[in-house]
């Protein structure tokens, strides 16, 4: 890897193009370099992942909607979209494909000193394979490199610390993952960063306080907005620039202000793109800094089954980094977190809520667990309650940590019960994490796809998707425009809007 000192310049400061973040994301981008097999392997997971998620919320409103959105741009070539065998304008097909993938928080993250999820980056890059006619091979390295800009990105450049939302690293990468695809060249792909970058800031409060639906649009927004970049790119047109580093850029005012200055790795010419190994996935549908303590609440749902009965319990504490205290914790002072009639979008932004829930039924569910009787028992809602989060510093380094062997996600429970005894358990990763009691590997992938898609996609679907996904390398240019998969009966549309 090589390191790149990022810094604010003053208009009057002589600074090359080829000094520019944008201009070394884009030279990676542009190179060549073949994508190793444990890279492909991993890929083809992470498509299979998404398409397991996507399925899964086919009939949610907020896919509803965009989906009928989409279906009001039909293209030819164009891409697919889940669910249905029609094909629409490519930058429609990601913002479609992307709400669905994200809907229910249930696919891949990498959290540093930004979090992510790096899987939002297959939409708008596999639409525009589909809508270009590239084949399997050229469809992996495009979403290497999408996937290594991105984590890059994340681990460099904090983005929460001054309320801007995650996907401003989406938008660049993603835009990055179609220049690799396409075999564009470094000017064109530095111009798609940019205006991608330009159009994809924005806040936190999208993620705060009484979470909307908007939460799932946004990182589906990043990449349609990349995708549009990029066509705009190849017109020749040009984007802000220096877009990071501008006297009125983006660390200039959204970030650490002019002194601010950030050290960026990036794969080196002709090395491999290795990123996307350092992500992981989701075995439950909740907020990532959640998935610990769910494998730990359903493991004392067993061995300290008085933790379940709020009559019991005088209080439990965890003690967990300080993004998860202040994200998903009672440290993010929002009231909504211990809310009964609270949407599901804040519910899964609940450690609390999670917790108690697993304490009491021992498993997670997608579903159920998100039901309004399931939020509003009387039993949960006082256990609940009980439940609230500490910021301590030995998680919070661990949290940060760059070696993979130490960094945690978890923490340690302390419960008091009302006879005065105590439960001190903790737990650092989840169990599908690579360091993990159960970590995923292909098998794991494909299970969750037909336990996720079943009642949903009929079987022979289930099994034509897979054989594509499970050879996505060797794909043909038609092929890949079949990645997709169609619902078994018709979905719901939403009402009108505009088209």
């Amino acid at each position: 890897m090589r390191t790149f000192s990022v810094r604010t310049r003053p208009s009057s400061e002589p600074f090359p193009r080829e000094e520019q973040l944008a201009w070394r994301i884009a030279e990676v981008a542009a190179d060549p370099v073949d994508v190793v097999p444990e890279v492909v392997e991993m890929i083809v997971n992470r498509v299979i992942d998404n398409a397991a998620v996507a399925v899964a919320s086919l009939g949610r409103a907020p896919v509803t909607a965009a989906r009928t959105q989409a279906l009001a741009h039909p293209y030819a070539p164009g891409a697919s979209v889940f669910g249905v065998p029609d094909s629409v304008s490519p930058e429609w097909a990601a913002w479609a494909n992307g709400v669905a993938v994200r809907e229910l928080d249930y696919h891949d993250t990498f959290l540093a000193a930004e979090y992510s999820h790096p899987g939002d980056n297959i939409p708008p890059i596999l639409a525009v394979a589909q809508h270009a006619g590239r084949d399997g091979a050229e469809l992996v390295r495009g979403l290497a490199t999408g996937y290594e800009v991105q984590i890059d990105l994340a681990k460099a450049v904090s983005l929460h610390a001054h309320k801007i939302d995650h996907v401003a690293h989406l938008g660049p990468s993603a835009a990055a993952g179609i220049g690799t695809l396409l075999g564009l060249s470094p000017e064109v792909v530095f111009q798609a960063i940019g205006q991608a970058l330009h159009v994809t800031t924005a806040t936190r409060q999208s993620r705060k306080g009484e979470i909307s639906t908007w939460k799932a649009h946004a990182p589906a927004f990043a990449g349609k907005m990349a995708v549009e970049a990029v066509d705009r790119a190849m017109r020749g047109q040009t984007s802000p620039s220096p877009i990071w580093e501008g006297e009125d850029g983006v660390i200039a005012w959204l970030l650490d202000g002019p002194e601010g200055r950030y050290e960026v790795g990036l794969p080196d010419r002709g090395e491999a793109k290795r990123a996307i190994l350092d992500s992981f996935t989701k075995e439950h549908s909740a907020e990532y800094q959640a998935q610990a303590w769910i494998d730990l609440g359903r493991r004392l749902r067993t061995e300290h089954p008085e933790l379940a009965d709020p009559d019991r319990v005088a209080s439990i504490v965890l003690h967990t980094s300080h993004h998860t205290h202040t994200v998903i914790g009672s440290g993010a002072g929002d009231p909504q977190k211990y809310d009964p009639t609270a949407s599901r979008e804040t519910l899964d932004h609940s450690v609390p809520y999670i917790f108690a829930v697993a304490l009491q039924d021992g498993s997670w569910d997608h579903e159920t667990s998100y039901a309004p009787s399931r939020a509003g028992r009387p039993d949960t809602v006082a256990l609940w309650r009980r439940i609230s989060t500490v910021d301590d510093p030995e998680w919070t380094r661990r949290y940060h940590s760059n070696d993979l062997a130490e960094k945690a996600f978890g923490g340690r429970m302390e419960a008091t019960l009302t006879d005065g005894s105590t439960v001190v358990e903790e737990i650092a990763v989840a169990d599908a994490h690579p360091l993990g009691a159960r970590p995923f590997r292909r098998a794991d992938y494909v299970r969750k796809f037909r336990t996720l898609a079943e009642g949903v996609v009929a079987p022979e679907e289930i099994e034509r998707f897979l054989g594509l996904a499970e050879r996505l390398p060797e794909l043909g240019a038609d092929e890949v425009r079949a990645l997709n998969v169609v619902a078994a009966t018709a979905l719901p549309t939403s009402s009108k809007g505009l088209f």
